[in-house]
């Protein structure tokens, strides 16, 4: 079994891939077969001939480019008229068209000349065979493949139909204008597919190979593991890795979407695709070119296509009755009003159009086009937008549900809070209340002494603190560390006995000044976490640690019940604690105490009560309670592998801020796509319609589907654009 990935040019419409999708699909050999209409990128797998295979591919009209070609589309130049002219000559159709248009002109100009009408009639069907061939072959061969009518059966009827009736310049000038509709419609899906290629275009294709000996520049799909590279000043960096020397500030908008470059030294990870600011530096790779994060995050947006929303699928199930129906109605107009109400079938001289010519309307309106993409296109421009921003959605249907969400639930540990505790107060009882106050100064210099060796992060706030204020050499580090049942830890300090430890630890073995007590019991009901400290029998005050709120945590819990969102804290922490911070926020709901399993079963009677709920979390921690919810959001993907695997949304910084962004999208997408279903079916009736009475020439149904399909796509690529 081979495999082939072929870039397919020529796709116009979502529901002519599909149609190319299943033809290659049926053929002997061929055991699967997806092609996906954004990246015109045809997989292939079986025991199936290559040159077989690009004959079928030419016999339904398109074309596959060479891996050289791919990538250089007109629909890249800055110029639209000049990259829509060069798009109309790359390819035979198109060409075809051109002259076809060419010959239709000298027959109008026969007529002026006062030519035999035969010379223009003659002209004229000239000009429909040469247009009109390509898309007759097109659909005949999908209706013996696929079993199923295309626009190109479709008008390939409505051209014959055209040519019975007499109506010769009507049907070249209808294909004529057809074909160039398509070439326009193709034109702009080739710049719909930019949005998506924008992000590929973000991998570098080198890296400067950095040795002892010299410096080379090498392709970065031939980089192993523990290679290091050199990254210059305003260069991309090629590869997920640790910066081994140097430091620089990092553009890592295009990962992560945060606005402000990131100052990163030694030690620090840097991610693929981002920016190399003002300083050079050395990177050890930790991840080949298709593991990093940027090649994680093109796979999952493109994946994500595959992932319909629900409009999507009801819009794709529609389509595939709508158009047989539509057939079926448009051969009971041409037959039942000349059969049973003695109306013609024909046009008549004064002008009248007869029932066949408006059956021929009914057929070209028929086509699906502008409705099978009216949804697909904004979901894509949308998806591609948010991962601009940092915001990565698994599927179409996770976008379009954010926005409908009716609750959010968040972890508080690392998602609203900074998720590492610091020291906010200590108090000496020799305090003389002033800054850098001496006393204070010395019980933290304590208290590092006995927990300077601990991994608790109680203990690596408290020396996070004793750096800060530059006391971690005052004492040396405690002897005959002992703990206290879990509740506290003494030591020995040059000769004296020190103990460090909890409130009812303290009340169970020493006198504690009223004073002291106080400080604590107020430290406690702020939601903070109090140790005292005793220096032998002397109990010397307290040292107070908080897992502080992140900056923007309160706006952004009020910009979600602005917007009528449900807010509810799901906490491990105690009922003080929760209830600080949970009203500090303006939480809805405030639950404390849970585990991870509980976590899920609140995430399930939230769902009782509110319907759609979706959960916050940082995507390790919380796994149960992000599966459990119709939604799950995860933070610091960038960050984290299993973040990215575990959550419906990954919000690629360690950034909530994202979320109100994300949610604004989402519901701009949902408006865009209604805009387009409406849009599309209106306008199909109202032609519909017109024919139906004999107003319509074939022609407007022609430039009414077509421009349709125009229009919501341009419509749908709006999200692209989208600002929040």
């Amino acid at each position: 079994m081979v495999e082939y990935r072929l870039k397919i040019s020529g796709l116009d419409c979502v529901d002519c891939a599909r149609g190319l999708e299943a033809s290659i699909a049926h053929m002997e050999g061929v055991e699967s077969a997806q092609l996906s209409f954004f990246d015109a990128a045809l997989t292939v797998r079986g025991n199936v001939d290559e040159k077989a295979l690009r004959g079928t591919i030419a016999k339904l009209g398109y074309g596959v480019d060479d891996e050289q070609q791919a990538g250089k589309s007109p629909a890249d130049e800055p110029n639209a008229l000049v990259g829509f002219w060069r798009y109309l000559l790359q390819s035979l159709e198109t060409r075809l068209a051109l002259i076809a248009g060419g010959i239709i002109f000298l027959s109008l100009a026969a007529g002026w000349l006062g030519l035999p009408e035969w010379v223009a009639i003659s002209l004229q069907i000239g000009a429909l065979v040469l247009a009109g061939w390509p898309i007759a072959r097109s659909g005949v061969v999908n209706l013996w493949v696929n079993h199923t009518f295309n626009i190109n059966f479709l008008m390939t009827l409505a051209g014959i139909g055209a040519v019975v009736i007499g109506e010769y310049a009507e049907a070249a000038s209808m294909i004529l204008l057809f074909d160039l509709a398509e070439a326009l419609e193709g034109f702009t899906n080739e710049k719909a597919r930019g949005t998506l290629s924008q992000l590929t275009k973000l991998k570098p294709s080198h890296a400067i190979l950095f040795g002892d000996a010299d410096e080379r520049l090498v392709p970065v799909d031939s980089l192993s593991l523990g290679d290091k590279i050199l990254v210059r000043a305003g260069d991309r960096i090629p590869v997920d890795g640790t910066i081994l020397e140097g430091e620089s500030d990092i553009n890592q908008a295009p990962v992560t979407g945060e606005s402000i470059p990131v100052w990163k030294a030694a030690g620090m990870e840097v991610f693929s695709g981002t920016v190399n600011g003002t300083g050079q530096i050395i990177v050890e790779v930790t991840h080949l070119a298709a593991d990093s994060t940027l090649s994680r995050i093109i796979a999952m947006v493109t994946e994500a296509q595959s992932r319909q929303s629900k409009s999507q699928k009801f819009i794709d199930k529609f389509a595939k009755v709508y158009t047989p129906v539509m057939v079926v109605l448009a051969a009971l107009v041409a037959v039942v009003p000349p059969m049973f109400f003695n109306a013609p079938f024909l046009n008549l001289a004064d002008g009248t159009r007869g029932w066949l010519h408006r059956a021929l309307v009914l057929l070209v309106i028929g086509c699906p086009c502008a409705l099978v993409i009216s949804t697909p296109v904004t979901m894509v421009a949308a998806l591609t937008r948010a991962a601009k921003e940092g915001v990565l959605f698994k599927g179409g249907v996770f976008l379009e549900q954010l926005s409908r969400v009716s609750a959010f639930a968040f972890d508080k540990t690392g998602t609203l809070t900074q998720g590492e505790p610091e020291v906010v107060d200590s108090r000496d009882l020799d305090c003389i209340g002033e800054a850098g106050c001496d006393a204070c100064d010395d019980m933290v210099a304590l208290a590092f002494a006995l927990e300077q060796h601990s991994s608790h992060p109680l203990a690596q706030a408290i020396t996070a603190e004793a750096e800060k204020r530059q006391v971690t050499g005052r004492y040396p580090a405690a002897e005959g560390l002992r703990t206290r049942s879990g509740q506290g830890l003494e030591g020995m300090v040059n000769g004296h006995l020190m103990t460090i430890g909890s409130l009812r630890l303290f009340e169970e073995e020493h006198r504690i000044p009223a004073v002291v007590h106080e400080w604590v019991d107020q430290a406690e009901a702020d939601g903070k976490t109090a140790m005292l400290l005793c220096d032998g029998d002397h109990v010397r005050g307290f040292i107070s640690v908080a897992d502080t709120l992140r900056d923007d945590s309160q706006a952004i819990v009020r910009s979600l019940n602005d917007m009528g969102k449900h807010t509810v804290l799901l906490t491990g922490d105690n009922a003080t604690v929760a209830a600080v911070v949970g009203q500090t926020l303006g939480m809805d709901d405030i639950r404390s105490n849970l585990l991870p399993g509980d976590k899920q079963e609140a995430v399930s009677a939230l769902h009782q009560r509110y319907g759609s709920v979706a959960m916050v979390g940082d995507g390790i921690n919380d796994a149960p309670a992000l599966a459990a919810a119709d939604l799950g959001i995860a933070m610091g993907g960038s960050g984290s592998a299993q973040a990215m695997e575990t959550a419906d949304v990954v919000l690629m910084a360690d950034d909530l801020a994202k979320l109100p962004f994300a949610i604004r999208l989402s519901a701009f997408a949902n408006r865009l796509v209604r805009q387009n279903i409406v849009f599309s079916l209106a306008t199909k009736l109202l032609v519909a319609g017109v024919a139906l009475m004999g107003y319509a020439p074939l022609w407007m149904a022609v430039m009414a589907d077509m421009g349709v399909s125009l229009l919501v796509t341009l419509n749908g690529l709006r999200a692209v654009r989208f600002r929040g």
